[in-house]
């Protein structure tokens, strides 16, 4: 069915209603100086902002209202974005839980699990991670060796995930499992929904090299998960893994704002301003190819989001947004430590340790959500259409590879 337009008039007032709501609670993320490594902070002021997003009435726009969104429609969602995006970012430790977990509970999941989970998705009452990577399998997702075996009327899960954001403060997380060894790597996984206080779960934070601690490593041992938990059908989790991480990279490639978005140039220029080398020829030749290159990924980003309000699953294009928001953070890395100079390596001195904090973090960027590497596998076989890599396994049963931790 479609969507009935706003007219101007409607789109002018709903314009001034999420002005007026951001005015009011968008106003930044103020830690006093403190680092916050485990995000608690920085999550409980994303938690305050979506609440208070839940009671204006302006969260999970898209979504049905039986299960807590406002059932309007993607043109509300655009001018949303697009002025969301003239504010400070206040829900970045919620991209998980609302870019990738929300949309496969949407997508993928039974009435009673929507009506189970989403309205405290979208309201911020519950937080969600996201359980796939483990020591054994990081590129190699489908090598995955935690199982899930039936007991009765419960999953018995056993294994070990890495790399589980905000694994500490999260009250629900979706995780894949192999579900049947006997079959081709790809074929016998499920996923499931997993409440983080199940007995047989234990959290370990990951100490970074920023100083941070906000990954984690997550432990199953004999954790008990109801058959209702079970995301979609059973054995088909490779399906529903790509899908999930279509939606990651979109949501990392392409954030949670609409327009033309130029950030990490914004606040180089203020910094170059301020250190007073804003006139130097080959600093301004930098900052405007990083503009430049932040313009672009946010054209590419609004195809992309233009694609999902028409109703589309996020493809293989999600990975070019990606790539590019990877190729971003190198390049102002690189350039915020040429502006800032020796105090960039000094976590004492004056800004530069925000900026030696942000270089140290920004070496994620190639890594979460698939590498590099695997970024342009995607983009040269499923959308340029390149012969793909040979593969080895093919047609082999699980329990028969040797990957990861598992031996003859």
């Amino acid at each position: 069915m479609t969507e009935a337009a706003m007219t101007p008039a409607e789109a002018d007032e709903f314009r001034a209603r999420c002005r007026a709501f951001l005015d009011q609670h968008a106003v930044g993320i103020h830690l006093g100086g403190d680092p916050d490594p485990r995000g608690e902070k920085r999550l409980l002021a994303a938690k305050k902002f979506q609440q208070a997003l839940t009671d204006a009435g302006l969260a999970g726009l898209t979504y049905p209202r039986q299960y807590g969104g406002q059932g309007l429609t993607n043109e509300h969602e655009q001018i949303w974005r697009e002025e969301y995006g003239k504010y400070p970012n206040m829900t970045y430790e919620l991209i998980i839980s609302h870019g990738m977990c929300l949309a496969m509970l949407n997508e993928f999941g039974t009435p009673d699990q929507k009506a189970a989970y989403l309205a405290d998705n979208i309201s911020a009452r519950t937080v969600w991670c996201q359980m796939f990577s483990e020591p054994g399998a990081g590129s190699d997702v489908a090598s995955l060796q935690t199982k899930a075996v039936r007991d009765g009327d419960t999953w018995v899960l056993n294994g070990q995930k890495v790399w589980t954001t905000l694994a500490h403060v999260s009250d629900y997380g979706v995780v894949i499992a192999r579900t049947d060894p006997n079959v081709v790597k790809h074929a016998g996984i499920s996923m499931f929904i997993v409440p983080m206080d199940t007995a047989g779960i234990e959290v370990r934070a990951i100490h970074q090299i920023d100083g941070g601690m906000h990954f984690n490593e997550v432990f199953f041992t004999d954790a008990p998960i109801p058959v209702e938990n079970l995301l979609g059908e059973l054995n088909n989790g490779w399906n529903m893994t790509t899908a999930m991480l279509m939606y990651e990279r979109v949501a990392i490639g392409s954030g949670s704002a609409g327009g033309v978005q130029h950030e990490y140039a914004d606040q180089l220029i203020s910094e170059a301003t301020r250190r007073g080398t804003i006139d130097q020829p080959v600093i301004r030749q930098k900052l405007m190819r990083l503009y430049a290159m932040e313009t672009v990924q946010s054209l590419v980003s609004m195809r992309t989001r233009a694609a999902l309000q028409a109703g589309e699953t996020p493809g293989p294009g999600g990975s070019i947004g990606k790539l590019a928001g990877t190729n971003i953070t190198s390049y102002a890395r690189d350039v915020s430590m040429e502006i800032v100079g020796a105090s960039g390596v000094a976590w004492e001195a004056d800004a530069g340790a925000v900026w030696a904090r942000a270089a140290l973090t920004g070496l994620q960027s190639g890594i979460a959500g698939g590498t590099n590497e695997i970024q342009k596998n995607i983009i040269g076989d499923r959308v340029l259409g390149l012969p793909r890599d040979i593969s080895v396994d093919r047609g082999v049963p699980f329990k028969d590879l040797t990957v990861g931790t598992q031996k003859d």
